[in-house]
């Protein structure tokens, strides 16, 4: 049978966000490590489902992928230590790999993402070379049905006013040139993430952004 994520995990990760304190997670440190462990397990699983589809999935570890809860407050007003969610990166921005995928589960805003997150300079103008010279493709698979009604459109976070420098004004593609992320986005309700079938749905889901990956991967493919 399938790993699943329990209710007991989205408990925890509730009575961290109202008592985010070293005090209260060391005396509760027993329910971190099961709910730790909890997403691991299901990791394990998933990245085998989507190795199905997605080969480069197969040589992920499901514990390097699963980032830290511990915060870094260094640079931040926010001193809260620890995070109140479980994200694990599934080859993003791995070698030839920068487009992959993200998981993200947190009570109320959980999601998954895929693409390529705040790539370096280099990365970010090999992805617009691309999406100049190929924007049909490109365009073909934003506009695939299944992809469009599960993603309506890419992240527009931090987008440019202007077209980049090295690119023409008048490019069909311009208004695709002005983004700093390719990244596409799944919000999914709590009872989806603790649905007995999330595993397989999220794989579904997930499956649909591998031509769009694969296209963002093509200028890093050895």
């Amino acid at each position: 049978m399938s790993a699943s994520i329990s209710s007991k995990t989205f408990d925890f990760l509730k009575k961290l966000s109202k008592n985010n304190n070293r005090e209260w997670f060391n005396e509760h440190k027993k329910l971190y490590t099961e709910s730790q462990g909890n997403v691991i397990e299901f990791l394990d699983d998933l990245i085998r489902e989507m190795s199905g589809f997605d080969e480069e999935l197969s040589k992920i570890d499901s514990k390097k992928s699963l980032f830290r809860i511990y915060r870094d407050t260094r640079f931040s007003k926010d001193k809260s230590p620890y995070k109140t969610n479980f994200g694990a990166s599934l080859g993003m921005g791995k070698g030839h790999q920068k487009g992959g995928y993200y998981l993200h589960m947190e009570p109320g805003k959980s999601f998954l993402a895929g693409g390529i997150y705040m790539p370096e300079s280099s990365v970010l103008k090999e992805v617009r070379k691309e999406i100049s010279l190929y924007g049909n493709d490109f365009l073909k698979i934003l506009d695939n049905k299944d992809f469009k009604k599960h993603f309506p459109e890419l992240d527009q976070d931090d987008k440019l006013k202007k077209v980049p420098q090295g690119f023409e004004k008048e490019d069909p593609m311009a208004e695709y040139l002005k983004l700093k992320n390719f990244i596409v986005v799944y919000s999914l309700k709590d009872e989806e993430v603790l649905d007995q079938n999330a595993l397989k749905n999220m794989t579904k889901i997930f499956k649909l952004m591998k031509p769009f990956n694969d296209f963002l991967n093509t200028p890093f493919q050895a």
